[in-house]
């Protein structure tokens, strides 16, 4: 097992909300935190904000729905000499609509980047770990997941099939002491719930028992507790974290 001070850690759609708590509490955890973002900027951006905090890691722009853009981020870690063994699996997107009016592509984009991708990632990454034999795999689903929302087939369907994805692969590599779980959360404050108006938070907060939304930094000390050694009996979960939304 390596130490964990030498690990490093693959955080996808780090730039803002929810992936970017989850880079930095990792940073800050003591690993090497490497963040993905679609573009230049984003990833520099990243870099940045890391490098500003004394914090060790940096940006990538890589692509998640796209395998070649995937494919090179790889060889880059491979020619650096560096083997990830923690994956948090947060890039996703959203295009909703009723499923009567979904267009194909709205469908593909977002089943192409919210569930193909952790294929992309995991798969390679599951070599190093292997050997290893250690690793750590978070996927971030969704409470819709488990509940539905209407005029988000597409979104939900995605995230419920990353949680059988996650128990599933849990199965095949559990034997080499790698982990692999989900997490599932519900209203989190990001820059995506700050553009809803005040009706629309007021009807989201009387769903929930706690009266109140969850913070991103909330969502990554969950995140950095499944990923340390502390967590080394928890495999094939999906947790919610949600203020009582859903209690399953």
């Amino acid at each position: 097992m390596t130490d964990s001070n030498t690990r490093t850690a693959i955080v996808t759609g780090a730039s803002r909300g929810i992936g970017r708590a989850i880079l930095e509490r990792l940073a800050e955890d003591g690993l090497n935190a490497l963040g993905t973002a679609t573009t230049d900027a984003g990833a520099e951006a990243i870099t940045s904000r890391l490098a500003e905090r004394g914090l060790v890691g940096r940006g990538f722009a890589v692509r998640v729905d796209d395998a070649a853009s995937v494919d090179a981020f790889m060889a880059q870690l491979k020619d650096a000499g560096i083997t990830p063994l923690v994956l948090v699996n947060n890039a996703g997107i959203a295009r909703d609509n009723l499923l009567m009016r979904m267009t194909e592509a709205d469908w593909d984009d977002v089943v192409n980047t919210n569930l193909s991708s952790l294929y992309r990632l995991c798969r390679p990454l599951l070599r190093g770990m292997t050997r290893a034999r250690w690793g750590r795999i978070v996927n971030i689903g969704s409470v819709v997941g488990r509940m539905g929302n209407a005029g988000q087939t597409n979104y939900v369907a995605t995230k419920a099939a990353a949680e059988g994805f996650t128990r599933a692969l849990a199965q095949e590599v559990g034997s080499r002491h790698i982990t692999v779980n989900a997490v599932a959360p519900g209203f989190i404050a990001t820059d995506m719930t700050e553009a809803l108006n005040d009706d629309q938070k007021q009807t989201m907060l009387s769903r929930i028992p706690l009266g109140r939304m969850g913070e991103a930094g909330e969502v990554a000390n969950l995140v950095a507790f499944l990923v340390s050694d502390a967590a080394a009996y928890i495999t094939g979960e999906t947790i919610h974290i949600n203020g009582g939304l859903y209690m399953a």
